[in-house]
């Protein structure tokens, strides 16, 4: 009986930390996955606030030319 109960224990064991491995691994994957996510979206804000940037300046440019051509 105590032959059984150390290699159930030993194989248990063994299989535990399998197990533990698998969990851990998924958990890793998942958290690469989001972090990959959150980056792409921050790259997509950036790019949505340049373009509005220059979208602004080229309207503030147009503006000012209106006002010099006014004033001649």
């Amino acid at each position: 009986m105590s032959v059984f109960l150390k290699a159930a224990g030993r194989w248990g064991g063994i299989l535990t930390i399998i197990v533990l491995m698998i969990t851990l691994l998924r958990q890793l994957i998942s958290l690469v996955g989001f972090l990959m996510v959150a980056v792409k979206a921050i790259i997509v804000m950036a790019f949505i606030g340049l373009i509005l940037l220059m979208i602004i300046l080229v309207l503030r440019g147009r503006s000012q030319r209106r006002r010099e051509a006014e004033d001649i």
